[in-house]
């Protein structure tokens, strides 16, 4: 610091700084909601089947309605964003949402609650593909920049946590209703400001592959709804045949769509990628074996081992922890390793994290039976994210970059949503009127198995070429990472 001379220093900022600071603060508000969003209802899973008496299968339709919107519209979302301007579809969809949020605070009954939290997921499917376009029109300089795209990492990784311990304060205090209620006041502060302080950005002329957005929203719901109806309908009921075979049909027609659209929601040589195909399953299985850690074990430990909303909050933090002390190793790890190498470790021990957990039973303890498991899980997952994202996102062109990091949302939404849709139909298969832990265990065998299928994807389908990940890892592009995150 003695070596810079007075010239060298900084003598003012750039010129409005001041708005730029409170244009990033504001849309970083509501990327926090959104985030949030995804986990904060966790914690208040048993007092919802409580208060509107769901059922243990249909409960899990409070987290995939939300998922199935948001992961199925995700792409068309940004599309929109391009020819309608950023500014203008963050506004529409941070206002549903935050209207969906107000009328799910209100439900009565289960079809009520799923409806709006369906709703939420378009508002969100809207919203947040302009997040960092926004945030990169916000920022008037390069450093200012790289902070924002820091904080936008910062508060898509910590929200997850946030949303736990929120999500129990609010149910332990007052209802879960207010799970839902607290993004009203802060969704509207967020409407009023964002128009004074970020600026629109340029629009694009274009199509819109409605065709595409429906079938792979509606298919994805199809597939779901079969999944976690099978237990009850019967594998062999007309019921589940219909729904797998309407899914199948309508993802047959997004791929056909996709191939010959102008302006596809996937560009579809993206897909022709063996390693990328592999790096996206890998992600969806892995996120989907998660999903029962966030569905089940908070049942589980409230139920069982009798802790309250607040206490099952804190009880996730060795999971997110891992993710969060894992993420800060994984930059160093991948230069000297490969992703290969951490995502094999990663995904076994995945496995024998989930392996361990399947043997929780009514004589449990946290300490005992849950921590180390959730502890395990949190560093697999932490260490896996990134080799992932890499993977997905190596020899890309930079005009397909977005296109590429919406696939690995979407994928991981998706991925979300149907990983809760098996986990929840094998417990409910095994479900005992009026108690908790029969089922439990194969349940949780599966997200074991979840994690052994992709140790198997990942030792058999991802040999990335070690000078392409070099190329990457050597000067990777912020935005694009920070967009994947």
């Amino acid at each position: 610091m003695s070596s810079l001379t007075a010239r060298e220093l900084p003598t003012e900022l750039p010129p409005h700084a001041g708005r730029a600071a409170a244009g990033i603060a504001i849309v970083l508000v509501a990327q926090l909601m959104i985030v949030l969003d995804a986990t904060v209802v966790n914690v208040a899973l048993p007092r919802i089947d409580a208060d509107l008496s769901f059922g243990p299968a249909a409960l899990s339709w409070v987290l995939n309605a939300y998922t199935l919107a948001f992961g199925g519209l995700l792409l068309l979302g940004g599309r929109l964003g391009d020819v309608f301007g950023r500014l203008r579809a963050f506004q529409v969809g941070l206002a549903i949402f935050t209207v969906a949020s107000a009328l799910g605070g209100f439900a009565q009954t289960p079809g009520q609650l799923v409806a709006t939290r369906a709703l939420q997921g378009v508002g969100a499917a809207l919203a947040a593909p302009s997040v960092l376009a926004l945030l990169t029109t916000s920022a008037p300089d390069e450093a200012a920049r790289n902070r924002a795209f820091a904080l936008f990492g910062a508060v898509s990784s910590g929200g997850a946590s946030i949303g736990l311990i929120l999500g129990g304060l609010l149910t332990d205090v007052g209802s879960w209703r207010w799970t839902l209620f607290i993004n009203v006041p802060l969704g509207l502060v967020v409407l009023l400001l964002v128009g004074r302080f970020v600026d629109e950005t340029p629009r694009r002329s274009g199509r819109f592959d409605l065709v595409g957005a429906a079938s792979a929203t509606i298919g994805a719901v199809s597939l779901v709804w079969a999944l976690i109806g099978a237990p009850e309908h019967g594998w062999g009921s007309p019921q589940t045949i219909g729904g797998f075979v309407l899914g199948a049909a309508l993802l047959l027609l997004l791929a056909r769509t996709e191939t010959r659209h102008p302006h596809p929601m996937v560009q579809p040589h993206l897909v022709r990628n063996r390693r990328r195909v592999g790096a996206l399953a890998t992600t969806a299985l892995l996120i989907g074996a998660n999903l029962s850690m966030f569905f089940l074990v908070v049942q589980y430990m409230q139920v069982v081992l009798g802790f309250g909303p607040l206490a099952t909050g804190f009880a996730f933090l060795p999971f997110s922890l891992g993710i969060f002390g894992m993420s800060r190793l994984t930059p160093r790890l991948i230069a000297r390793v490969g992703p290969r190498a951490m995502l094999l470790t990663s995904t076994s021990a995945l496995a024998v994290g989930y392996t361990w957990l399947s043997t929780a039973g009514t004589d449990g303890t946290y300490l005992g039976t849950v921590f180390g498991p959730m502890l395990i899980a949190g560093l697999a997952t932490g260490l896996g994210f990134m080799p992932l994202t890499v993977t997905v996102l190596a020899g890309v062109e930079p005009e397909h970059a977005g296109s590429a990091s919406g696939l690995l949302q979407t994928t991981q939404q998706l991925g979300s949503a149907v990983g809760v849709a098996v986990i929840v139909s094998v417990y409910a298969a095994g479900a005992v009127p009026g108690e908790f832990v029969p089922g439990l265990r194969a349940a949780l065998l599966t997200s074991a198995g979840f994690a052994a299928l992709a140790l198997l994807v990942v030792a058999t389908v991802l040999r990335t070429p070690r000078a392409q990940v070099d190329e990457l890892v050597a000067e990777p592009d912020s935005e694009l990472v920070a967009e994947a995150a």
